[in-house]
């Protein structure tokens, strides 16, 4: 039996059996091009929510890499976090209490969310649908808690312009990336909204065609809509140890 040459397949496989890698600059380019072959079976839903994400990741780290540039070279001293977050309570003053709470809320939504997508793929429309609703509930609940945090610091002089406990540029740089993320959540919760209406309903089964309905009726909407949750809750990580740890 003549040995398989570089551009041939082996005798006896089907011809998915991916053929040998070819020597020199074709070798290269088929490594190059390998992408067609990784995601072609990826959905284009899946694979936009992906780049998405990629450019959402570059916009959160120019934001917070201009935070610590901002903070390391300012000669304003900045301000102290357990003062500025604390909250009084029954006269005692407790610090960073709201943001542990709140970073606790968004964490916990993730699990709920993974599970979303488990029993979404069981096509178990009850549970992924009470599922993505908790989920929602839990990101509703940070919104309301940072609208509060934003009231506070509003009422005790915080400016993006101004700022009484140092550092000017702490206000504006705290409203606009805490913001832009608020909004990220914000944005969530109304798709997990929708979403969970649609599976309750059964869109996903019966194939009903509308907004974001698969036609193959299938639930891969929730994975989706899962991906975007838990990049939200992993960037609300490095807020978090940037903005109130450090």
């Amino acid at each position: 039996m003549a040995e398989p040459t570089l551009t041939q397949e082996p005798p006896g496989l089907a011809p998915a059996y991916p053929a040998m890698r070819p020597r020199g600059l074709r070798g290269i380019v088929s490594d190059w091009a390998s992408d067609q072959r990784t995601f072609k079976s990826v959905s284009w839903m899946k694979a936009m929510m992906w780049i998405f994400l990629l450019s959402d990741t570059f916009i959160f780290s120019c934001f917070l890499l201009s935070y610590m540039t901002v903070r390391m070279s300012t000669v304003t001293p900045w301000p102290n976090p357990s003062e500025v977050f604390g909250l009084t309570i029954a006269g005692h003053e407790t610090p960073l209490l709201l943001i542990a709470i709140m970073t606790f809320i968004l964490i916990s939504s993730s699990g709920t969310m993974a599970m979303a997508v488990n029993f979404g793929y069981r096509r178990d429309r009850v549970k992924t649908a009470a599922l993505m609703l908790a989920t929602a509930a839990f990101g509703a609940s940070f919104v309301g808690m940072q609208a509060f945090e934003w009231t506070k610091l509003i009422r005790e002089g915080v400016r993006p312009w101004s700022n009484p406990w140092g550092a000017e540029q702490f206000g504006s740089a705290f409203f606009m990336i805490t913001g832009f993320h608020g909004t990220h959540v914000t944005i969530g919760v109304i798709f997990l909204l929708i979403m969970s209406r649609k599976v309750l309903r059964g869109d996903f089964d019966k194939e009903r065609r509308g907004f974001f309905t698969s036609r193959r009726g299938n639930y891969e909407i929730v994975e989706v809509t899962g991906l975007y949750w838990h990049f939200v809750d992993l960037v609300w990580v490095f807020i978090f140890a940037l903005f109130y740890l450090w």
